[in-house]
């Protein structure tokens, strides 16, 4: 029997009616076949903006760390760029998971992720409010917990609608803008001082506002635990406590709060937030009841009913006239933020802070009821202005005590005007250190837009003045959308989370003029510019750059990312003429990170040479660690020598010591085969030019850049201490351990080829060659700074430094055969060091890493034991950047060993300055796929791809 309906038998005869019925349904809608269909999973993307304000599901912490939460939100996954060592190609590392978080959020879905300033420390929030924070100690992927989320209740009323971390006490460098005078670019640095409150012990804190109106403020003390203050916001009525959306920025006269509740009304808020003691002093008794303890001080500044935005034809006025709520409206608020005031580098001062809200209507809304009509989405905003409180003139004839008496300024809120969005938006994110606005849209489409008038970056507007990567031309090109978004810590990149909850890379591009096979010159100097100060921004802030070079990489020839090195020594600034004013070489904060971009930019992979422009400054990087450890040995031995002789830091101390001497003959040698090399062309003054130009030696552009002699010199100084400070120490004061490698360390001193007086004098004998080279050309110290720029930049011995090169070889050289053992100099074994050309190095590098802090060999992936078995590859860490490794996986269990590390700042970074990363398999990198193809100018652009994990 067929079923009833397989006839498609009409309703209307069923029921025996000729007309259809009248159910009051709108009619059915077609859709145009040019309309594009919307992207899957956006519906429920602007349900759960519209119900929850806190709902940042990936974040990218300025360290470099990319968190983002699992497709079925009980999980947190790491990831973060790094460069591969097997070709030195950039990629998003593999995946790796945060541990224990769902274990304690008991399995609750995960809605919310936040980095702290510094991006160190990750909040995690689930769906019922409960949060649970975690720190990034020794590498990106090696998360540890700090609080636990069971400290919390479990109640819908806890559920966050928003979140602040507390500002931390540092002011950091930050630059205005790049200015094109005479032909070259000018930066303006200008410092920018932290705003509070801040943690009077340095500590961890946040603020959160809940579902039901409450601000808690979760905090650690001094002794690492967390203590916790809430508070009730007021409110005008009991509807009001139901609040959908909350924002935070702080301000000089407090924080500044700006909720949004369930029935529609926006209220302001100023949040003062004091610590009794206000000052915290770590010598005092650590007793629980002498911990700061903080309290709130809430007063209510403004409320507003956003005036309905519906019917676009009506003029501005004539709808901010009108109040909520307001009939059949279908918009919904999806995203409130309260922008701080843009600071004018000129003039040191910060503009007023601003709300932003978006306002989006269904997918699904109906196009042919009126009340439904629209645009997708609607950016409304405010801007907060003080303005003086008016009496009536009646108050003017009662007399006043007190004669100078000023009434008190109230907080004012002015209604801009509103942008019409024809795309829906899913993310509104303040990048490039506040001087941009980035408008994701559900199609991937990216919009900047300028923070002071929200005008939208179209490209170059203005050849002589950059702003911004966005307004100098770069764009993210159009990809698959997304349901979420996090930008690099410079704005150079982006990880989206697609529709399955998968992250995509996606990089900035420029054309530079390029389109129709023309180039503008303009534009690529104005691409420059902006890279340069976004990369000066970037290392005044002391947030990761990898993003930067991941674009300098991809998107620049050979001659552009000279420009760019070029350009990154001038803004900073850097004066690279050491020849006087040594000292300020161990403290100035933008050398290495400087040298670390250059040496980037040359590394190939760890089994292929770096090019010449790369290997100096990786000398000069490698070098100044080693500076920086003997002088700080040296200084510790004078004021806590039972700390400066623990057993980790004289082992350190030691595999240093070698790998420096190693250094320094291995110089001496290449030296000595020069000047036997030049020996018949001393004579000729055209031919040894000629012949000079032809030799690529690092040793020799080592020598004379004044930068690296320096770092030489400082070397043969904290050598001679360390010899000199085991001679006054009593070895009873010592461990066994550390009197075992104190006295190696001293014999490894007196058995070199060359004493340590030796080299000295014959970097004394460099030292005069270039100074007499300089005041033959007549060079002062005004001119200085070019060829030495030029030395360490390009890799090329300037003209001016040939004739110190005749010097160096026909009358330094010869005066130091008679003190030197040359014979073990020429027949040492330098492969260890990575800086041969022979192929005895380039065997060492396939079968060997050192320890890049201690430099001390490090077992074999696959070592093979005695008795034929192979033993166990030891653990490291490797550098994302630099791809090289240590074999500290864990915290140090010596306290003073500690100490040190994170005094010279090595726990987290590299020496080159990249982040560690914990390898998942010993002696192999984390797998990635590389994005993009080439660093042609012009390359065709590759899409972007993610790894396996």
């Amino acid at each position: 029997m067929p079923l009833i309906m397989e006839g498609g038998i009409d309703v209307d005869d069923l029921f025996g009616e000729s007309s259809s019925l009248g159910l009051g349904l709108p009619p059915p809608v077609s859709v145009p076949m040019s309309m594009p269909m919307p992207a899957k999973g956006l519906a429920q993307c602007l349900d759960e903006m519209r119900l929850l304000g806190s709902r940042q599901k990936i974040t990218w912490s300025r360290l470099g760390c990319v968190a983002y939460i699992s497709p079925d939100g009980t999980r947190v996954s790491v990831r973060h760029l790094q460069c591969r060592p097997s070709d030195g190609k950039w990629v998003l590392g593999g995946e790796s998971f945060l541990a224990t978080v769902t274990e304690a959020h008991n399995g609750n879905r995960l809605v919310h992720l936040s980095c702290n300033e510094t991006g160190s420390e990750l909040a995690v929030v689930d769906c019922l409010g409960r949060v649970s924070i975690y720190s990034i100690s020794m590498a990106l992927n090696s998360i540890t917990g700090l609080r636990q989320a069971m400290l919390d209740s479990s109640d819908d009323s806890n559920q966050v609608v928003g979140m602040m971390w507390l500002n931390t006490t540092r002011s950091v460098h930050a630059f205005h803008q790049a200015t094109k005078v005479s032909g070259r670019w000018t930066y303006s640095p200008f410092r920018r001082r932290p705003i509070g409150p801040f943690h009077p012990a340095n500590k961890g804190a946040l603020i959160c506002v809940t579902r039901a109106g409450q601000m808690r403020l979760i905090y650690q003390n001094p002794d690492s635990k967390w203590a916790e203050l809430p508070a009730e916001l007021k409110n005008t009525g009991y509807s009001d406590r139901l609040l959908t959306h909350a924002s935070m920025v702080a301000t000089q006269a407090g924080i500044l709060v700006a909720t949004y509740s369930v029935c529609q009304k926006l209220c302001l808020y100023r949040v003062q937030v004091n610590w009794n003691p206000p000052q915290w002093d770590p010598t005092q008794a650590k007793h629980p009841n002498q911990f700061p303890l903080p309290s709130f001080r809430i007063l209510q500044c403004k409320v507003d009913m956003p005036s309905p935005f519906l019917n676009i034809d009506r003029g501005v006025d004539e709808q901010m006239a009108q109040s909520l709520p307001f009939p059949n409206t279908v918009y919904s608020l999806t995203r409130l933020e309260i922008m701080s005031g843009q600071v004018d580098g000129q003039q040191g001062s910060t503009s007023s802070p601003w709300i932003l809200a978006v306002f989006s209507k269904p997918l699904h809304a109906t196009p042919d009821y009126p009340d439904q009509q629209g645009p997708p989405s609607v950016i409304v905003r405010w801007h907060l202005e003080s303005a003086p409180q008016a009496f009536h003139p009646k108050f003017d004839e009662v007399p006043s005590k007190k004669s100078n008496f000023q009434p008190k300024s109230k907080m004012e809120l002015r209604r801009l005007e509103d942008i019409h969005c024809d795309r829906y938006i899913i993310s509104v994110d303040m990048v490039e250190h506040g001087t941009a606005l980035a408008v994701t849209h559900d199609d991937s489409s990216i919009s900047f837009y300028d923070t002071r008038g929200m005008t939208i970056f179209n490209g170059l507007d203005d050849g002589s003045t950059v702003t911004c990567l966005a307004q100098a031309g770069y764009q993210y090109p159009m990809e698959t959308p997304g349901i979420a978004i996090s930008f690099s810590p410079n704005s150079c990149a982006a990880v989206s989370l697609n529709s399955e909850g998968q992250p995509q890379l996606r990089l900035m591009e420029h054309s530079f003029g390029s389109a129709g096979g023309l180039y503008d010159e303009s534009k690529f100097s104005s691409a420059i510019a902006a890279l340069t100060l976004a990369f000066s921004r970037g290392c005044g802030a002391d947030v990761n750059t990898d993003d930067i070079l991941m674009v300098a990489l991809r998107q620049l020839s050979a001659d552009g990312q000279a420009t760019l090195i070029t350009e990154t020594f001038r803004a900073l600034p850097v004066n690279c003429n050491f020849t006087v004013d040594q000292e300020k070489l161990m403290t100035h904060p933008y050398i290495p990170k400087c040298l670390s971009l250059q040496a980037a930019l040359g590394y190939n992979g760890r089994l292929k040479r770096r090019t010449l422009a790369s290997s100096v400054p990786w000398a000069v990087i490698q070098l100044r660690h080693a500076s920086v450890l003997f002088a700080f040995f040296f200084q510790h031995t004078k004021g806590s020598p039972n700390e400066a002789y623990d057993p980790e830091i004289l082992r350190m101390i030691l595999g240093n010591a070698k790998w420096t001497l190693d250094f320094s003959h291995f110089v001496l040698s290449e030296i000595l085969d020069l000047a036997a090399d030049f020996e018949d062309v001393f004579n000729d003054q055209e031919a040894f030019t000629q012949k000079l130009k032809s030799t690529t030696s690092i040793p020799l552009l080592t020598l004379l850049s004044s930068m690296s002699r320096a770092f030489l010199r400082f070397i043969c100084r904290g050598l001679r201490g360390v010899h000199a400070g085991f001679a006054n120490t009593n070895p009873a004061t010592l461990s066994n351990d550390s009197r075992i490698y104190y006295t190696e360390i001293c014999q490894v001193l007196e058995n070199s080829p060359v004493r340590i007086d030796v080299y000295e004098k014959f970097l004394a004998g460099v030292d005069s060659a270039v100074k007499h080279a300089y005041q033959g050309a007549g060079f002062g110290d005004a001119e200085r700074p070019g060829p030495e720029k030029e030395l360490l930049v390009s890799a090329r011995i300037p003209p001016v430094l040939i004739s110190a090169v005749a010097t160096l070889l026909r009358q330094t050289v010869p005066t130091l055969k008679a003190e030197i053992n040359r014979k073990d100099i020429l027949l040492n074994d330098y492969s260890w060091i990575g800086f041969g050309t022979d192929a005895r190095t380039a065997l060492y590098r396939r079968q060997r890493d050192v320890d890049i802090l201690k430099k001390v060999p490090l077992r074999p992936p696959l070592a093979v034991g005695r008795d034929g078995k192979i033993l166990q590859a030891q653990k490291r860490r490797r550098c994302v950047r630099c791809c090289e490794v240590s074999g500290d996986t864990s915290l140090p269990r010596s306290l003073p060993y500690f100490k040190m590390l994170v005094k010279l700042n090595l726990l987290r970074a590299c020496p080159c300055g990249g982040m560690w990363m914990l390898e998942t398999e010993a002696g192999a990198a984390v797998p990635g796929a590389s994005v993009g193809g080439g660093s042609s100018l012009q390359g065709a652009r590759t899409p972007a791809v993610m790894g396996s994990g």
